[in-house]
């Protein structure tokens, strides 16, 4: 490739438009060079992986380490690793873009107003040279004064342009670009939801998709907006994107491939943005692979559904291409579509990208509580003063915006605060598991109040999205004022079995399912099949979520995984002796039928708690475990420390990081002490979080405590050739199973 060939593209890739400086053409001739060397050393990199040795990792790939294992311990080693991640983006996620960028042949303004706050605003069409000279429409909103003015991108959706509005009122210059998704037809923007197909059109051999294709836009936009000969007087280094959800995974792609933009809030941008796959997989309740609408990301990522662990990059690629310009995540406590855990995760990975380019202050995750909308006016303004504080404008300052963690457990402080005798290790079976879970306190914190859930909060999270006919829903409050709700059916014969649901990783909707229903609810279809059904938050999630940040200061020699089976045997509690409160009147229960079903962490919790509580007549668990003893942390799974610090769900498990073989117990100890009551047990092969061979070795340990009593046709496992989830069949697997149990006996 000669020079001028290098230096053209270069410049059509980044945007650039208009003359070179003279004196500046070897400058920039060999930055090109350099990014070219970069990309094609790393397109080698990936040819040669490919077909050879799969990808997996629990933990999301390190982006300061290259595929061949290279570590990248300065600024001068980024450009290599950036440019295969950008390569590896564009072939998992969005695809390719057009070799070149269409020039701009013809701008008119078709339209121009002037309202009363003093601003012009154009409605503008661009006519650029494409094989067919398309053209699309975008609108520019200009505050009154000289300039320059910093200036702010949006999509034109209805929710969107009150950033536009406040941010014109500011002294911004606002461009209303024509990003809009094919879902949404705008009314004042007429056409701009087919802009992107146009425009698709024109590149038959580009591979990119919907969201890839609009955010590509955005630049077209930028194109006009930054060329002095259209007079529009941009501060210099001063271009914010803002988007919403979908469109917020829009601005982040824009602004990956963009380096004009300087600035990116994205709102509850979801998965596969702020949040990785890895962590909003099936066993979270959020967003997969296999869930996003049309054409929003290649087809192709869909086959990762299960095996999300294999993807060689994930969404905290685009934070990495982003560095270090500023970006600020906003995020709801309990959105349906961004669980908090994620987000963190990948903003810690983020961040030492951040660091290494020496600007960490630069990317910030913003809380705020509710869901995933609505957008309030001060939501707004907060969003505009990290705009603000990057500019150097207005009043916004650093402290505005701390560097806030829901999920960071420290456990390195916290063993420094056990004692010799916390870490003595007492006999028998029973009493070692006990102290895995922790030393509980004799009184859990309560101020003795009951409260239960209100219908703002049960809308907040769902709770009756997924409603059968003919179930009713109970508030009800047991334990230390735990809060949930009993389900049942107006049609079952009294006195009912009752099954105390417990989900799983899902810590933005905690027992509610999202994404991946398929027809209804698991408490609602077991509520319609005549089963009282128990469901309630688990400590750290849904809206419990802020307990689970502060549990280890209040409860430090405790652990959340020992809280979780304490609110279980709280629940029996309830059901057996009255110890609680229901809002209104409860059917008639069968106190000798209490069973648990739990999936995944839930899984987990519930064959515990039917170890350590005889009380439960049954325990169903769905994807719960992987022993103990041989799940390495350099493994596929992760490991125990998923457990002991990811989670911080049992920190004393980390004591044994060294060595997991040294372990005091293990899942077969645990399973043991349920027999001789029935126990489900069901391990996918294709599990990404479980040993699947190693699970079917437990359950054969734990055979004989159920052989001893004559009831080995009790403990049953299944190991179906399935991935992780629990959806509509797996619903069928509890429900046939628990019919064989309460099916009249001969």
């Amino acid at each position: 490739m000669d020079d001028e060939v290098i230096c053209r593209r270069s410049f059509e890739a980044s945007g650039t438009r208009g003359r070179r400086p003279r004196d500046a053409g070897l400058k920039w001739l060999a930055m090109a060079r350099a990014i070219v060397g970069c990309m094609l050393a790393a397109s080698a990199v990936l040819a040669a992986t490919r077909g050879t040795t799969v990808y997996r990792n629990a933990d999301l790939p390190p982006l300061l380490e290259c595929l061949d294992g290279t570590r990248v311990g300065s600024r001068e080693q980024w450009p290599r690793r950036r440019a295969e991640i950008r390569e590896l983006m564009c072939r998992h996620f969005v695809g390719t873009f057009p070799q070149t960028v269409p020039a701009i042949v013809k701008a008119e303004v078709l339209e121009e107003k002037r309202p009363a706050d003093g601003s012009t605003r154009r409605r503008v069409r661009l006519t650029f040279d494409t094989p067919r000279k398309v053209s699309c429409e975008l609108w520019v909103w200009v505050p009154g004064g000289e300039g320059p003015f910093p200036l702010l991108l949006t999509a034109p959706r209805y929710y969107q342009i009150g950033w536009a509005e406040m941010a014109v009122e500011r002294g911004y210059m606002a461009c209303l670009y024509p990003g809009v998704d094919s879902y949404h037809h705008e009314e004042g923007y007429p056409g701009y939801e087919r802009v992107w197909l146009t425009f698709r059109a024109e590149y038959p051999k580009a591979t990119w998709t919907d969201i890839s294709t609009k955010a590509w836009l955005a630049s077209r936009a930028l194109d006009y907006l930054l060329d002095p000969k259209f007079g529009y007087r941009v501060a210099p280094g001063q271009v914010g994107i803002i988007g919403w959800s979908r469109y917020g995974k829009q601005s982040m792609i824009a602004a990956a491939f963009d380096g004009r933009i300087t600035c990116v809030v994205a709102r509850s941008p979801g998965s596969p943005a702020s949040c990785p796959y890895r962590f909003t997989s099936r066993n979270t309740f959020m967003e997969t692979p296999a869930d996003f609408p049309g054409l929003w990301f290649l087809p192709t990522v869909r086959s990762y559904l299960g095996r999300e662990h294999e993807l060689p990059i994930d969404a905290h690629g685009w934070l990495a291409l982003i560095a270090p310009r500023r970006l600020l995540i906003h995020v709801a406590h309990n959105d349906g579509c961004e669980p908090t855990f994620a987000v963190e995760r990948a903003y810690r990975a983020g961040r030492e990208v951040y660091d290494l380019l020496g600007h960490p202050e630069s990317l910030r995750v913003l809380y705020r509580a509710g869901g995933h909308g609505p957008i309030t006016d001060e939501q707004r303004r907060q969003n505009l003063d990290w705009l603000d504080l990057s500019f150097g404008r207005g009043r916004a300052k650093a402290a505005d915006f701390p560097e806030e963690f829901i999920h960071r457990f420290e456990w390195p402080a916290w063993r420094a605060g056990l004692s010799d005798a916390d870490l003595a290790i007492p006999e028998g079976r029973r009493a070692r598991i006990l102290w895995a879970l922790g030393q509980a306190p004799e009184r859990v914190e309560w101020d003795g109040t009951r409260t239960f859930l209100s219908d703002a909060e049960s809308a907040l999270m769902t709770h009756d999205r997924w409603a059968a006919r003919h179930t009713v829903r109970v508030p009800v409050s047991f334990g230390a004022n735990v809060r949930g709700n009993i389900y049942h059916g107006l049609k079952a014969k009294a006195p009912m079995p009752i099954v105390i649901w417990l989900h799983p990783y899902s810590y933005a909707s905690g027992y509610n399912e999202g994404y991946g229903v398929q027809g209804t609810t698991v408490y609602h279809r077991l509520a319609a099949a005549g089963i009282v059904v128990l469901c309630f938050d688990q400590c750290g999630f849904g809206l419990r979520l802020l307990e689970g940040r502060d549990f280890y200061r209040r409860s430090p020699k405790w652990s959340r995984l020992g809280r979780m089976v304490h609110d279980v045997r709280a629940a029996v509690d309830f059901l057996v002796d009255g110890k609680g409160e229901a809002k209104s009147a409860l059917p008639e229960i069968d106190p000798s039928r209490i069973y648990v079903l739990g999936y995944s962490l839930g899984g987990m919790v519930g064959l515990y708690a039917a170890a350590l509580d005889e009380r439960i007549a049954g325990v169903a668990s769905f994807c719960g475990f992987t022993p103990l003893r041989t799940d390495s942390d350099a493994g596929p799974t992760g490991g125990n420390r998923r457990l002991w610090e990811w989670h911080a769900l049992q920190p004393l498990l980390g004591v044994f990081q060294d060595d997991y073989a040294r372990v005091p117990y293990d899942f077969h100890d645990v399973l043991s002490l349920i027999a001789p009551r029935p126990c489900l047990v069901v391990s996918p092969t294709r599990d990404r979080d479980a040993n699947a061979a190693e699970v079917a070795r437990c359950i054969a340990r734990a055979r004989p405590a159920w052989a001893e009593h004559g009831a080995a046709d009790r403990l049953t496992h299944r190991a179906p050739d399935d991935v992780n989830r629990f959806q509509a069949p797996q619903h069928a697997v509890f429900l046939e199973w628990l019919k064989s149990l309460e099916a009249p006996k001969p």
